[in-house]
């Protein structure tokens, strides 16, 4: 089933495999996509989808050094090149809409404002791992914390957040994207007000859980109202603890995010199953019950070989299988798997900044 063809909305994919998003930090100044992440995403164009990596929506949406946006006219520019690259050798795409929120510092915040989140309180004991000089999401992982306290977004702040993903949305679209993925996992600002140990909110997007859910509804249906529901997909992490989020009851608040998302229409649910060691594997009756109460394509993705993707899809659970860091170092992912040839090692020490170095410099298998 790996290999066979799957239709998504409106988009015929040649196979159930996904390239999800991957912070690579290769941005050029002014936070642009440059020629070579065109290269980049266009060598593992054999994908069925390739997911962007995270791309942010506006200048207080920043977390990370040399990571691209999607909120002016250049930076628009920069994405051409890279989604005409893909569809010129053959690839389908979304943009990753990504507004960090409180994982974020103050020198990369316009002006040296306070990073924004759902709340300005975290739960006792918790950290929030960011640093100015990291070039990624791992960088955390050491155990550095916060340097600046964020504030919580007043209520007459969050139409306008919404309304830069609604642009970015747009941005996207001009920029040649097939579609746009919202991050809604991994700590970031949308799961910041999911999670109820980030979210210590009690106006109409804190307390019950669907006020906790609001933020995330409003978001999708500003972008639902500029791409069609067809071209939307949410990424979320019920039981990953990145960054802080933690949920006291995930099972029941995720059922309820991918219930709501059912009704809103979306195209697609992507699980962020067990990112950078942070979360168990999700147990199988979780993932059944997400089925049943979602009916869009559901994507998964953390740790998978081609013997444990099959045995999802063929569970039934799954639709898409993601295949994150062994697509870093094997262009042709697709084309090994499918032979059962041997895999590249990726080297971590280039996952994040620099040049083509273990960006663009990795061989395909022959034949491939």
């Amino acid at each position: 089933m790996l290999f066979s063809p799957y239709r998504m909305g409106t988009l015929e994919l040649p196979n159930r495999i996904v390239m999800p998003p991957m912070t690579r930090s290769r941005a050029a100044a002014g936070d642009v996509a440059t020629p070579l992440m065109a290269a980049y995403y266009a060598q593992r164009a054999s994908a069925g989808l390739i997911v962007s990596e995270g791309t942010q929506i506006s200048p207080q949406g920043q977390g990370y050094a040399w990571t691209p946006g999607i909120y002016n006219a250049e930076q628009v520019a920069g994405w051409r090149l890279v989604t005409d690259a893909v569809h010129a050798a053959g690839g389908r795409i979304f943009a990753q809409l990504w507004h960090v929120g409180r994982v974020s510092h103050v020198d990369l915040q316009p002006g040296g404002a306070q990073p924004v989140s759902s709340s300005a309180l975290l739960a006792d004991g918790v950290k929030v791992f960011v640093d100015p000089d990291q070039q990624g999401p791992q960088a955390g992982v050491g155990g550095m914390v916060q340097h600046s306290l964020p504030r919580a977004l007043t209520l007459e702040e969050i139409p306008a957040i919404v309304q830069d993903y609604a642009r970015a949305a747009q941005n996207a679209l001009d920029a040649g994207f097939d579609g746009i993925e919202l991050h809604a996992a991994n700590g970031y600002l949308i799961n910041q007000f999911i999670d109820s140990q980030a979210n210590h909110r009690t106006d109409a997007y804190g307390g019950s859980l669907s006020n906790r859910l609001r933020f995330l509804k409003e978001v999708v249906q500003a972008v639902i109202g500029v791409l069609g529901k067809e071209r939307v997909g949410v990424r979320l992490a019920p039981l990953t603890t990145l960054n802080g989020a933690v949920d006291d009851t995930p099972q029941a608040t995720y059922l309820a995010a991918a219930k709501l998302l059912d009704e809103l229409g979306v195209a697609y649910i992507h699980i962020a199953e067990v990112d950078w060691e942070d979360a168990p594997e999700m147990p199988e009756a979780f993932k059944e019950a997400l089925r049943m109460v979602y009916r869009g394509t559901l994507i998964y993705a953390g740790k998978y070989t081609a013997d444990k993707a099959q045995a999802a899809l063929q569970a039934g659970w799954a639709d898409l299988i993601g295949f994150g860091r062994p697509f870093i170092a094997n262009p042709d992912l697709p084309f090994r798997l499918q032979h059962g040839l041997a895999l590249n090692p990726p080297d971590a020490n280039t996952f994040f900044g620099g040049d083509a170095q273990g960006l663009t410099d990795y061989a395909a298998a022959q034949g491939a």
